[in-house]
């Protein structure tokens, strides 16, 4: 008995330190639903997990061991990751779709370019290269999500510092942060990458908001995405969200018109309980500014436009709708565009060796915008910039372009990198016209299914706004993707080698059979006696 309470005593006093000071954790999830104007519902869920008083792993001590990190709700898959290659700052998304600006207004979360897309800050002073930890974390991401991220390789791989700016602090080493940026569009998303998303957060789908992610509802939507943030905030600590976004049509389970929906018929589930360890847990509903509806049940606050449900402190199982009284209609206002720019990116030309690029940039605002536009275009398509035009309503105009960065793409090696500064006058259309030439490829490099031609990453646009003194400044974090570009490749008929592959077998098994005959066959003559015949 004294030996049990020894042992009893000598394990309390081993975590008596570890009571005394713990490592403070906070996770908080929320849930925002807002009706569009075109009869579609918009949902993101938000999963936001804190480390507080954490700072990330010096890279310059890369070369020693690193200090033990005991989690409780912080991922320990992910936080590995993370110390394993001293990344100060991570995004990484994939999404399926395209996100449609004038109709859906901004996303919640920017990071809405079609496939896959990673970038990251790290410090230098390592004694391993950016390159190599670059090469090392995404293909640790890519086992770790079941994704193919270990494609973007150094011919996908840019550094535009300047569009994608940190989203939270970078520590003061001493030593320079570098940027990382690779996209996939030819990746798609699906239920084996959400299964290990799912699985990094504390309460997995089992309990609280996240119950609510349902593969089979949530890739049936017109649009789906899901990314995972991690930033280091200077004031409260490392900090890790994890985003899904889905655009949901209602009115295709309707047996009317009705724009009604409810968690059955977006999720095909309902919150049955809380998740135990989450600091809060919330649900947002954006009411809408027409119409008669009726929401259920009620409310636990209203803040302006906003509806806001307690999760731990309502009643389960709980099951949010919302009733409108009148059948969908189309607004009056239905094609103004909701954003004040549109963008329109187009591969013309029916050549496989030449085409030409043509970007079209419609301001909608009374003010002038001013934006950063991004190019990165593989090495498959290349630019003649000497034919670069602008027109801005149809006259020409090459001041309104400054600022011109541009990184000339390396055959098999990197990518081609145009960045410049864009300036549309308030109400005008800018037109960019830009002649490509296609590369001619290998026979080997060509994809399995090479007639369907190669993705090309979309354009992205990030606003700004002028100082006094004429630079400009960064407006926000809110980055703007075009569409993605199928181009089509001068591809070789693969069906030759079947055809080939027939003719010689047809022609050795004839040959082969004929000579097999004269050599087994034998040849007996045979009289014919012609009065038998008779």
């Amino acid at each position: 008995m004294r030996a049990r309470l020894a042992k009893l005593l000598l394990v309390f006093s081993l975590y008596l330190p570890t009571l005394g000071n713990p490592i403070e954790e906070q996770f908080d999830e929320q849930l925002t639903v807002k009706s569009l104007r075109d009869g579609k519902v918009a949902s993101k869920f938000s999963f936001t997990t804190l480390l507080k008083g954490a700072s990330p792993r010096d890279p310059r001590s890369l070369g020693t061991d690193d200090v033990s990190q005991h989690y409780t709700v912080f991922p320990l898959a992910l936080g590995q990751i993370l110390r394993e290659y001293a990344v100060t700052e991570l995004h990484l998304s994939l999404n399926a779709g395209n996100w449609n600006y004038d109709r859906w207004g901004y996303p919640e979360e920017p990071g809405v370019g079609t496939g896959a897309e990673l970038w990251a800050w790290m410090g230098d002073g390592a004694e391993s290269s950016i390159d190599d930890r670059w090469r090392g974390l995404r293909n640790a991401l890519a086992g770790l999500f079941c994704a193919s991220l270990g494609s973007l390789d150094e011919q996908r791989t840019t550094s535009p510092a300047r569009s994608f700016v940190p989203e939270g602090s970078l520590p003061d080493w001493g030593v320079p942060h570098q940027i990382r940026h690779a996209s996939l569009p030819s990746e798609n998303v699906c239920t084996e990458n959400l299964t290990p998303f799912l699985k990094l957060l504390p309460c997995k789908s089992l309990s609280g908001i996240a119950s609510l992610l349902n593969p089979h509802r949530l890739f049936d939507a017109d649009w789906h995405g899901m990314s995972v943030h991690v930033l280091w905030r200077e004031e409260q600590g490392i900090e890790i969200r994890q985003t899904f976004q889905s655009v949901s049509d209602p009115l295709r389970y309707s047996h009317g018109r009705k724009q009604d929906w409810s968690f059955r018929t977006l999720f095909d589930r309902k919150i049955e309980r809380t998740c135990p360890v989450a600091h809060t847990s919330q649900v947002d509903v954006t009411l809408p500014s027409y119409g008669a509806y009726s929401i259920r049940p009620e409310p636990g606050s209203a803040e302006g436009t906003f509806a806001r449900y307690d999760v731990i402190n309502t009643a389960k199982p709980l099951e949010i709708s919302l009733r409108w009284a009148e059948e969908f209609q189309y607004p009056v206002d239905f094609d103004a565009p909701l954003t004040s720019l549109s963008m329109q990116r187009t591969l013309r030309g029916s050549s496989q060796a030449h085409g030409q690029l043509s970007v079209v940039l419609n301001n909608h605002g009374a003010e002038a915008l001013h934006i950063i536009y991004l190019e990165t275009m593989p090495w498959l398509v290349q630019f003649f910039l000497h034919t670069l035009k602008i027109h801005i309503d149809g006259v020409r105009n090459d001041d309104a372009m400054t600022e011109v960065t541009y990184i000339l793409a390396v055959p098999h090696a990197r990518p081609a990198t145009f960045q410049c500064v864009l300036s549309i006058p308030p109400g005008a259309t800018m037109d960019i016209n830009v002649d490509v030439a296609k590369s001619f490829l290998r026979y080997t490099e060509h994809p399995p299914d090479a007639q369907r031609g190669w993705d090309l990453p979309p354009a992205i646009l990030t606003p700004f706004e002028p100082n006094g003194n004429g630079s400009l400044k960064e407006a926000s974090n809110r980055r703007l993707y075009t569409p993605t570009l199928l181009v089509d490749l001068a591809t070789p008929d693969f069906s030759m080698p079947y055809n080939v592959i027939i003719f010689t077998c047809s022609l050795i098994a004839f040959l082969f059979g004929s000579v097999f005959n004269l050599l087994t066959r034998k040849f007996v003559v045979v009289h014919i006696n012609p009065e038998k015949d008779q």
